[in-house]
């Protein structure tokens, strides 16, 4: 009997796959560079490489997919979105507003309907039984079968469906206090009852999506595989990381993972992680050339470990208390080495780019491609300025 040796992966390598996988790359084609890196043709191709797009602010949301589809603009992300109707934006990891394939929504409510519940965060005196949460879920999903509502339309429906009891102010909002059944707005996402409708003037609307989930077991071991080919290696720290649960849970899930088969054993930063069973290819030189990525883009939030992404300065000048996404970043080969900002007035977009290390001319060269190209996603006219961004996080 024989035991296969373990592969070994350097961070260099796991990087320059996640940035092929990501379409990221710059040259050579991904073909060349990673033979299993997918063909992005459409913003669905490319939320489901990215396993999907955070869209707490869709404006970020449209940059992310369209840096990765050269020529593709700001319409062509709402019309999928809005008109061909291939993406759903939806709640998906971590509780947070995502873009998600259309056709692969069954196989993520599945997985996520399938997550523990986490602590509550609110005082118990205003959390929902488990009776009264069932009840809130099916009341959302009968209030938008077949059709548009918004926050307040769907309020008044779900409590006329389960009792004065949903509406009690108790769960903190923006601007006060939002009624009592909100608290599982995100829950009802996730068991893929609920997603975002197109806007009503400036009021969002909220829809029933029509999709049966797939069963839990099945989607969570689809999701882990997809998490582990877009990000691996990973372990299943960064995987509980990824998807705010209890690391407790996820290494239960890996252990089984690990023993049915799906999943594969690697040493990787000098420690065990895990890939999707077989795909232990990695490219073999690292990942050239600058690119610009908008806030809360799924790279910087996913790859891990960090530090190694937001090296020295990076790690303190880019992130927000070790948190990813805060602000815009420029990566020059593959790792985080600087932050840009943009301000748009009409169709004149002004772009700081703050790069930590002087840049050579022939990165000055690509950086000049990458504002263009932020231009053409944003419908607009940029100009850049080599400087230092003055705005906080989040601005």
């Amino acid at each position: 009997m024989t035991t296969r040796a373990r592969v070994t992966v350097t961070w260099p390598e796991a990087n320059a796959r996640r940035i092929d996988r990501q379409g990221l790359s710059a040259a050579p084609p991904p073909a060349v560079r990673d033979r299993r890196a997918p063909a992005l043709r459409t913003p669905a191709d490319v939320a489901g490489a990215m396993l999907g797009v955070h869209a707490q602010v869709l404006s970020a949301a449209e940059l992310s997919v369209a840096v990765r589809l050269p020529g593709t603009t700001r319409t062509d992300v709402r019309e999928a979105l809005w008109t061909d109707r291939t993406l759903v934006k939806t709640f998906g990891p971590r509780g947070t507003v995502h873009l998600l394939p259309a056709d692969e929504l069954p196989l993520w409510t599945g997985a996520l309907s399938a997550l523990p519940a986490g602590p509550g965060r609110l005082a118990e005196s205003a959390r929902l039984t488990p009776d009264r949460t069932e009840q809130v879920v099916a009341a959302v999903a009968d209030a938008l079968t077949g059709t548009d509502l918004t926050i307040d339309e769907l309020s008044d429906a779900v409590v006329a469906r389960t009792g004065s009891w949903a509406a009690d102010p108790v769960v903190p909002g923006f601007q006060g206090m939002w009624p009592r059944w909100r608290q599982v707005m995100h829950l009802a996402g996730h068991r893929g009852v609920l997603c975002y409708g197109p806007d009503r003037g400036r009021k969002a609307t909220y829809t029933n999506p029509g999709h049966t989930p797939l069963p839990g077991p099945e989607a969570m071991t689809a999701l882990v595989g997809r998490y582990l080919r877009a990000y691996g290696p990973a372990t299943p720290a960064h995987f509980a990381k990824w998807l705010a649960t209890a690391p407790g849970w996820a290494n239960r899930l890996f252990a089984d993972l690990a023993e049915s088969g799906a999943i594969e054993e690697v040493t990787y930063e000098d420690a065990p992680a895990w890939v999707a069973a077989g795909d232990t290819d990695f490219p073999a030189e690292p990942a050239p050339g600058v690119r610009l990525l908008p806030y809360f883009d799924a790279f910087t939030i996913a790859s891990q470990p960090r530090e190694r992404l937001f090296p020295g300065r990076a790690y303190t000048r880019a992130l927000g208390r070790g948190q990813a996404g805060n602000y815009p970043v420029l990566l020059v080969d593959g790792t985080v080495a600087g932050v840009w900002h943009q301000r748009r007035s009409g169709r004149r977009i002004a772009v700081t780019v703050e790069p930590l290390e002087p840049l050579t001319a022939g990165q000055l060269r690509e950086l000049d491609e990458q504002v263009e190209r932020v231009a053409v996603a944003m419908e607009g006219k940029a100009e850049l300025t080599v400087g230092t961004v003055t705005v906080g996080p989040h601005a």
